[in-house]
């Protein structure tokens, strides 16, 4: 008897070591409360759904983003706002205390960034390319950037160990043209979890209801009943494919590009590891669908 129940056990113990090796971990940078929601929510959604690990990291803590709140009271709302949309996503939610429009790509900041991607042993690393209109958004591509080869550097924030492998480092979509137009290598169709994904960022209430339409002028089109709500952000993000990823959309699902109503376009950034198609597939198994 003895002998097989350490037998079972030993499977098991096998079992749980090989299922934990097959998790594909997923780190998500954003510079305030929202940002990764947008960026790669959709994606997050498909990684979760399909039993991987996702976490999304804020780097600033939002903090000035109202036109009648700040400072610590707002840094409140937006971090319950980002832990309940996470429970929306599935994801874990982290947010930083760093001041909203003060973020400086400063070695204290870096050594933040590379523990962050240590500690969730992250296969992927999803962040904003360093240029854009916002110096948070740009100050955060810089940041993941400079710790991109650092994580595998045993004497860096030495604390934490550092991790066998550089992982994949992703830049997510924006619509900006100077240096460089943004070019997705990899692109994801989100169609099937799209209103998940609206959902889940209504969390940030603060921010799609009541700042972001303040600083477009359009405050006083926001709906007051939640269902209004939902379908004026589906609305305001519902833009569909643009040339360069219905390109990456057919490479990866073939002829039916052309039925994908809302992706999610991410770009290989050079500093992490160079991944094969091949490599892509097994690290984005969404895309075998």
């Amino acid at each position: 008897m003895s002998k097989y129940f350490t037998l079972l056990v030993l499977v098991c113990f096998l079992n749980s070591v090989y299922s934990q090796e097959e998790k594909i971990n997923v780190i998500v940078f954003g510079a305030h409360p929202d940002d990764c929601d947008n960026d790669a929510g959709g994606t997050a959604i498909l990684f979760s759904k399909l039993g991987h690990n996702v976490k999304f990291v804020s780097l600033t803590n939002g903090d000035a983003g109202h036109h009648e709140k700040g400072g610590g009271e707002l840094a409140k709302i937006r971090i319950a706002e980002a832990k309940e949309a996470g429970k929306r996503f599935g994801v874990e939610y982290t947010v930083l205390d760093n001041h909203d429009g003060e973020l400086m790509p400063t070695l204290e900041n870096r050594l933040k960034v590379i523990r962050e991607i240590r500690k969730w042993n992250a296969d992927i690393v999803i962040a904003p390319r360093p240029n854009d209109y916002h110096p948070d958004h740009r100050y955060t591509g810089v940041l993941v950037q400079d710790a991109a080869y650092m994580v595998i550097v045993p004497n860096v924030a030495p604390e934490v160990p550092p991790l066998k492998k550089n992982p994949v480092f992703l830049y997510s979509e924006d619509g900006f043209q100077k240096p460089n137009q943004f070019e997705p290598d990899i692109a994801v169709n989100i169609d099937e979890v799209f209103d998940q994904k609206i959902y889940a960022m209504a969390a940030h209430e603060s921010q799609f209801f009541e700042w972001l339409p303040w600083t477009s002028g359009n405050l006083d089109k926001v709906p007051k009943t939640e269902k209004e709500r939902l379908e004026f952000l589906a609305n305001w993000r519902s833009s569909g494919p643009n040339e360069v990823t219905l390109v990456s959309l057919k490479k990866w699902y073939g002829d039916k590009e052309t039925e994908v109503k809302h992706a999610e376009g991410f770009e290989i950034c050079e500093y992490g590891k160079q991944p094969t198609d091949d490599e892509i597939k097994k690290l984005f198994p969404m895309l075998e669908k």
